[in-house]
């Protein structure tokens, strides 16, 4: 099973819609793969967050008997006189407040599982470029030369620029995918440290001020400038990648 199969199927997994063979061939995956497994994690993770966080509300009995009219489990009782409007209307507000609470929780929890997706292909393609010896696609430290080679190949210009003044020099460029599209990433090294930059113009919206995160020993940091979102990702210390993005921030 390739990673692109098993990273579709994890959420069904973790809500056990598979059948017998689907689960024993993701289950075998996932305990070879070190870039499908935390996905899994991140899966359970949120599944356990939504059964925790989502606030759960006792129905009150007005409620309770407007539902019961609605589904027709409930005879009128002539000698029973009707409940008030006012009631009724309480009991429509307290549906239309829980379900505005619970979808922005679950629409939160989602955005986090996205966010998180992301940024684990965002590791899985650093991995992969320095496992299969392909860090570039054009190696060049000329700007002049990486930036038009991207021309024809993304609906966007990625900026280019060269740092070898600030001790990170560039190395070149390649083609990447994320997210299942197109990205720039824009190679740079400090000493025998590889940075992998990854450039896009996509819906998510990073703060302009470089956010930190790490995972898998790997330094990663996003922000976003002139309507394009920046992953910097590499084995550095935290510190030198944050004067790394400092560069291409201002």
């Amino acid at each position: 099973m390739r990673c692109t199969e098993a990273q579709n199927l994890i959420e069904s997994y973790v809500d056990g819609e598979l059948d017998l063979g689907r689960n024993v061939e993701i289950e075998e995956h996932l305990g070879d793969c070190r870039i499908c497994a935390p996905l899994h994690q991140d899966a359970l993770e949120l599944r356990w967050r939504i059964r925790e966080e989502v606030s759960y509300f006792r129905a009150s009995p007005d409620l309770k008997q407007w539902v019961r009219a609605i589904a027709g489990e409930k005879r009128a009782e002539p000698s029973r006189s009707r409940a008030p409007l006012w009631a009724w209307a309480g009991a429509v507000a307290a549906v239309v407040l829980l379900t505005l609470v619970t979808a922005g929780l679950v629409r939160r929890a989602a955005e986090s599982w996205r966010e998180q997706t992301i940024t684990q292909e965002i590791v899985g393609d650093h991995i992969r470029s320095l496992m299969a010896n392909h860090l570039t696609d054009v190696a060049s430290t000329d700007q002049h030369t990486v930036k038009p080679w991207f021309s024809g190949k993304l609906d966007f210009a990625p900026p280019v620029d060269d740092f070898a003044a600030q001790g990170f020099p560039l190395v070149g460029g390649r083609l990447d995918y994320l997210d299942g599209r197109p990205v720039a990433a824009l190679v740079y090294q400090l000493g025998k440290h590889p940075i992998n930059l990854f450039v896009w113009m996509a819906p998510e919206k990073y703060v302009e001020k470089a956010s930190w995160q790490a995972r898998q020993g790997y330094n990663i940091f996003f922000w976003a400038r002139d309507g394009m979102n920046y992953c910097a990702i590499s084995d550095l210390a935290a510190d030198e990648m944050q004067t790394f993005a400092a560069l291409l921030q201002k």
